[in-house]
């Protein structure tokens, strides 16, 4: 057997219950094999995909808390800590009932390589808790994250691991993370980022993993020889990512015409009021039933069904495993001609692969997403240097490193001969800076 299905096999006997995880890791090393196998003797001595596909360290704890009702509460608390060989760990928190450890080890793994496409000196890691934010008062929220940093708080640092937000850490969650990490250790340093602009968080940040996502489609379709402007764009999702990406490409051009949540979904023909749906979602929190109400030529559906509608560009910004085979079939069939991933791995592999087979252009998460770790990124830097840099510039160097991203990707794919393959792309180039670290550092 060939040293990647060795490893794919050790890593599925080791992690049985863990499918979320296994799919990250059979998608990426199916996707470097043509690189591995090139260096396959020495990779195998160094036991270099063994040591990928294990973190560093994982952190599990309890997050006890109170409610409104004085009722106790025991939530799960991770934090994994994947790969340290090109800068500190980075990657978000994530809060929502569905959290357990496969899910943050998938997460936390594909960011290595994220992380490394950004071309900046973080490494992979991600986190969370089984809480679920939803219906919580600010006190129970605030007492939660208080809670669950009082015990991450032992584990992070400026210099060894800054977490971020993600589904269910906003700016709320994350102040109040900060201010309890600030308490116990009296350190004012930039331990997190996402944080709010009076205590050193960076502008553009809010907006940067949609912007990103748009930058970098753009770049991918110009490289295509096709303009995004004029094209039709369903998104799925009405979070952070699926709003600033509704506005990113109605800025450039295009006309979206879905957004949805977790019980249903909006068709706007008209294209999605954005200030309307900032209002329903980001002040009231309220559901997509609210936009139809203020809009009525809006239609609005219970359950999924975002994937049905013919458009021209396809940008899944809501979570994991969104868009399957089916839906690919539905996207072919109505003529897509490009899907970009805005969140993490929302796309099957055999939605991948169908949409591939098929002439589509897709951009994979871990490139198309990459907007909110490099701006994530940005923060740290501006906080090191105590300085705090305009919107325009944190959206120039945002602008500037998805379009590096786009080439980059393209240009590996290309050079192992498999042009206009981004997922093999995108997964080539982010590791070979990731391997050239470890190797680089010795066996640790």
């Amino acid at each position: 057997m060939s040293y990647v299905d060795d490893v794919i096999k050790l890593v599925e006997e080791k992690n049985p219950a863990q499918p979320e995880f296994l799919q990250a890791v059979r998608e990426v090393l199916e996707s470097l094999r043509v690189v591995i196998e090139e260096n396959e003797e020495k990779y195998r001595k160094d036991a270099l995909l063994e040591r990928l596909t294990m973190p560093e360290k994982i952190h599990m704890f309890r997050v006890p808390w109170v409610d409104d009702k004085g009722q106790v509460h025991v939530n799960q608390g991770y934090r994994v800590q994947f790969n340290s060989a090109i800068g500190p760990y980075k990657g978000g928190l994530r809060l929502h009932p569905s959290v357990n450890i496969g899910i943050i080890k998938f997460l936390g793994f594909e960011q290595i390589f994220k992380n490394s496409l950004t071309g900046l000196p973080i490494g992979g890691g991600k986190g969370g808790s089984d809480f679920d934010p939803k219906g919580k008062s600010d006190r129970e929220i605030m007492a939660f994250c208080q809670s669950f940093m009082t015990e991450l708080c032992k584990y992070i640092g400026a210099d060894t691991d800054v977490p971020a937000g993600d589904i269910g850490t906003g700016a709320r969650e994350i102040g109040y993370m900060y201010g309890q990490y600030k308490r116990i250790t009296g350190l004012y340093e930039g331990v997190l980022t996402g944080k709010g602009l009076s205590y050193g968080g960076s502008l553009a940040r809010t907006e940067a993993t949609g912007y990103g996502l748009l930058y970098l489609t753009d770049e991918m379709l110009k490289m295509n020889g096709i303009e995004l402007a004029g094209k039709t764009v369903a998104v799925s999702g009405s979070g952070n990512v699926a709003i600033y990406a509704t506005e990113k490409a109605q800025q450039l051009g295009a006309k979206v015409v879905t957004v949805s949540d977790s019980t249903g979904w909006i068709y706007d023909p008209d294209g999605i009021d954005v200030a309307l749906l900032k209002e329903v979602k980001e002040v009231k929190r309220a559901r997509l039933t609210e936009y139809k109400a203020a809009r009525p030529g809006a239609e609005y559906h219970e359950g999924k069904g975002v994937w049905s509608v013919k458009v021209d560009i396809a940008l899944p910004c809501a979570t994991q495993n969104e868009l399957g085979l089916e839906d690919a079939k539905q996207l072919v069939s109505n003529g897509v001609i490009a899907v970009a991933e805005g969140a993490n791995m929302p796309t099957t592999m055999e939605a991948t692969e169908y949409l591939q087979a098929n002439g589509v252009l897709f951009a994979p998460g871990k490139a198309a997403n990459a907007g909110g770790v490099a701006t994530s990124a940005l923060e740290m830097s501006q906080n090191s240097e105590r300085l705090s840099w305009t919107f325009e510039e944190v959206d120039a160097k945002l602008k500037n490193i998805m379009v590096n991203i786009c080439h980059n990707m393209a240009d590996a794919a290309k050079r192992y001969g498999k042009e206009g393959n981004y997922v093999v792309g995108a997964n080539i180039a982010g590791f070979e800076k990731v391997v050239d670290a470890m190797t680089a550092q010795g066996i640790v």
